[in-house]
């Protein structure tokens, strides 16, 4: 965003995994290192930064001796990811497996819990930043502090360090201009009888985050507010009323057949589409709606029991170098360390000046008003768009 370092992505499965160490013995009879251990006994599930571990050169190598990352909720086009787990692949020649990329926030948390123990549990979490905050409450997350923890803006990451954004975005309208003759630029403008089932989000609100944060703008666009997200629900009870609301959850698959030509969703991932789609004959229009302004990033965690626990911890710093951070950029996500990079002039500048044009400064809801606002979430949005 320059928001100020965010934002809301639609994926997510967490799972708390105990980690098991290998007890195989060695022909002498003694039992190996565990994986994440370094051999002065320090080890990484326990690390809360790098120079807890003994620097950065023994977390990598702790890391690469695991060789594996488990990830989930990580589509290669959301946000530019497909480079950045490429670049940390490469760089480290360690492996990133990603289950169920199209995952949501809710999921990610629910692999947490229902896999504690097992192997094929995540490691690491991007989730929307309602559910970090849930996560952290429910004792999911293992602190630790990046590298770069001081560059991270206040009110952007967790004081213990159990959660930090990552990147973000204004909720925007993406809508194919070759199947819709005028594309609507407002929230307003979506209640028009000529978008009868062409409307959609990028998920559930109730366990997505980008869908979360389209129904929190729609309530801005209302006369709503932070405290109060009911006029958002009204909103689209309105649009499945009028039948501007279909129930198919957006993807680049469901643009690209026409089942969802207009899509509510982040500007980074809306502006990558239209990047994307030019090669296969869509024209993807993209506007950041004025009555509607909600900027808000995703965030970055550790599973507190994940199997590969120095592989997390060196993905996190991978996420919080200049080098990863300018990927995100290209993906016109905004990262969280923007002011910093730019002050410092490692920011790619060409590709800050491709991001979605926004102007004003955006606000973000509190801890207290996202956990209010998942709560109503829950309580009314089947109602409102059942039937």
């Amino acid at each position: 965003m320059p928001v100020p370092a965010h934002l809301p992505r639609n994926a997510v499965l967490g799972g708390s995994l105990a980690l098991v160490a290998a007890l195989a013995l060695t022909a002498c009879g003694a039992a190996p290192e565990p994986a994440g251990t370094t051999a002065d006994g320090r080890n990484a599930a326990s690390a809360t930064s790098a120079a807890d571990f003994g620097g950065m050169d023994a977390l990598v190598a702790a890391a690469k001796k695991e060789g594996t990352l488990h990830a989930i909720a990580l589509p290669r086009d959301w946000a530019n990811y497909g480079a950045l787990i490429d670049g940390f692949q490469q760089k480290y020649g360690i492996k990133v497996e990603v289950e169920n990329p199209d995952a949501s926030s809710q999921d990610e948390i629910n692999a947490v819990t229902s896999r504690k123990g097992q192997d094929r549990a995540p490691d690491v979490l991007d989730l929307g930043s309602s559910f970090a905050l849930s996560a952290a409450q429910q004792g999911l997350l293992a602190p630790y502090k990046v590298t770069a923890w001081s560059d991270i803006p206040e009110g952007q990451k967790d004081p213990e360090g159990r959660w930090y954004n990552d990147y973000g975005g204004y909720v925007s309208i993406g809508c194919d201009a070759k199947r819709v003759k005028n594309c609507p630029t407002t929230f307003k403008d979506l209640l028009k009888p000529e978008y009868k089932g062409q409307v959609a989000l990028n998920g559930n609100p109730t366990k997505s985050g980008s869908a979360f944060a389209g129904v929190f703008a729609a309530s801005l666009a209302q006369g709503g507010s932070f405290d109060d997200i009911r006029p958002g629900i009204d909103f689209f009870a309105q649009l499945k009323k009028n039948g501007n609301f279909t129930p198919v959850e957006s993807t680049p698959a469901t643009v690209e057949k026409g089942e969802t030509p207009i899509s509510i969703d982040w500007d980074y991932l809306n502006a990558g589409y239209a990047q994307e789609f030019t090669s296969k004959g869509l024209d993807w229009k993209v506007a950041v709606p004025t009555d509607g302004r909600y900027a808000q990033y995703y965030s970055q965690a550790i599973n507190k029991d994940a199997p590969h626990p120095a592989a997390a911890r060196l993905w996190q710093e991978y996420l919080y170098s200049a080098e990863a951070q300018n990927l995100w950029l290209k993906g016109f996500a905004r990262p969280v360390l923007m002011p910093a990079m730019d002050k410092a002039g490692t920011l790619d500048q060409a590709a800050a000046l491709k991001l979605p044009a926004v102007s004003g400064v955006p606000a973000f809801p509190a801890e207290a008003q996202q956990a209010k606002a998942k709560t109503v979430l829950a309580e009314g949005w089947g109602k409102a768009v059942a039937g």
